[in-house]
């Protein structure tokens, strides 16, 4: 299968017409029905109902062109990527995160690093699920992760970054919004929002809550799902300080509890870079001096 014969597939399924398919992309109508002839041929069923010079998906056609499509996105995300990779730099460093926000300080650490080692690019990848995974399939070369996450994992090195405590999220406009510290007592009568992938510790201290009979709690299934349902006064949560994008949409509340994340990256052992190992470095600094940063 060709690239070409992946574009003339797609704009058969979109024009339904093998002459107007053919005009679209340039070329003759017999080139272009015979490449799709040969696509068929090599896939091994087939794809378009003809009907003179007309053409529509067969079932599994749909279900293959769909495909298609995503492939050649992906495909021309990766030779731009490529590309610019290419035209700048000679190194690479990825670092798998769930969110954005998980490091506060990347952006700063990538303008930092790249003002002295401007060679090497740092390429963030965005797993919310997946992650460990991607890491130790050496898809990535740092895993941002908690430390209890990292006791089963062999052949890595592991670097403390932060400690990250526990916050209340509410709407900006709840009572609670106005206090400096949050206590059980304080929640009391409310409704949390639990689950959604929670961390081991943030669900002790949510069951312990929920143990106590004075709270209702209403289960959701993903942290972005649980701040829609804040937002629309269906509840409050507890969080760790790591997922706070700073955008003030809403009120995270220190929780008065002494149980903390402990917040790591993962290197493999085998990779020896110095950029590496730099970058991390300029990671640490940031945090280390940070003493103030609410985390």
């Amino acid at each position: 299968m060709t690239t070409k014969q992946i574009d003339y597939c797609i704009e058969l399924a979109k024009t339904q017409n093998f002459s107007r398919g053919s005009e679209n992309m340039f070329v003759s109508q017999p080139t272009f029905s015979y490449q799709i002839k040969l696509l068929e041929k090599e896939v091994g069923f087939q794809i378009f109902e003809r009907n003179g010079k007309g053409a529509t998906l067969t079932p599994a056609g749909q279900q293959f062109v769909s495909f298609l499509v995503n492939m050649r996105d992906d495909m021309k995300r990766a030779i731009e990527q490529g590309q610019n990779f290419s035209a700048r730099y000679s190194d690479n460093i990825s670092i798998s995160l769930m969110v954005r926000q998980a490091i506060y300080f990347l952006p700063e650490a990538i303008r930092i690093f790249e003002k002295s080692q401007s060679h090497v690019q740092i390429t963030p990848k965005f797993q919310y699920e997946g992650g460990m995974d991607s890491f130790l399939k050496n898809e990535a070369d740092i895993l941002f992760t908690l430390k209890e996450h990292t006791k089963q994992l062999a052949g890595t090195i592991v670097h403390e970054l932060f400690k990250s405590h526990i916050y209340l999220i509410t709407d900006k406009n709840d009572p609670l919004a106005t206090k400096n510290i949050i206590t059980q007592e304080d929640i009391y009568g409310r409704t949390l929002m639990v689950g959604g992938g929670s961390p081991a510790l943030l669900r002790s201290v949510q069951q312990n809550l929920m143990s106590s009979g004075k709270i209702s709690y209403f289960n959701s299934p993903d942290h972005e799902t649980t701040l829609t349902n804040v937002a629309a006064g269906r509840g409050i949560c507890l969080a760790p300080g790591f997922l706070n994008d700073h955008s003030g949409q809403f009120a995270w509340i220190p929780y008065e509890c002494k149980k903390t994340f402990d917040c790591v990256l993962c290197t493999h052992k085998t990779d020896n870079r110095k950029s590496l190992h730099d970058f991390i470095g300029t990671l640490k600094k940031l945090y280390d001096e940070a003493i103030a940063f609410p985390l």
